[in-house]
């Protein structure tokens, strides 16, 4: 049976405060999902050694910001780069083109925003 068209499956929407306590459960969960990929372990250790690189540059605080939010951007990136590949493996469990190039698409927005992490990081030295 396919879980996924299971309508006994859905959980009934909650409002207010527990709203509110699912959605952050579900965001752990998500967190703790992304956490068993090494690239998103990489990144967040990345992330450590470039805010202990800025606090020895004494980077200004815009800069310090400004990485803050390209970080987050790649760990969203991440996230649904992860996601498109968990969908794409389980509608497509062989080999497809098409799943090929949304796995290579996904890949690739993520190398941009590494990159411009990276950009950001080696600002540092010369503000």
């Amino acid at each position: 049976m396919n879980d996924s068209h299971d309508d006994r499956a859905v959980p009934p929407k909650e409002k207010g405060l527990r709203h509110l306590l699912h959605s952050t459960r579900y965001t752990l969960a998500g967190l703790g999902r992304l956490w068993q990929e090494p690239a998103f372990r990489q990144e967040a250790l990345a992330f450590a050694a470039v805010a202990i690189w800025h606090l020895g540059f004494a980077s200004p605080l815009w800069l310090i910001l400004l990485q803050g939010v390209a970080a987050l951007a790649l760990f969203a990136v991440e996230a649904l780069n992860t996601a498109i590949e968990e969908l794409l493996d389980h509608i497509s469990p062989g080999f497809s083109r098409t799943a090929k190039h949304g796995k290579d698409l996904g890949s690739f927005a993520v190398a941009c925003l590494l990159l411009a992490n990276g950009l950001i990081a080696l600002a540092a030295p010369f503000i």
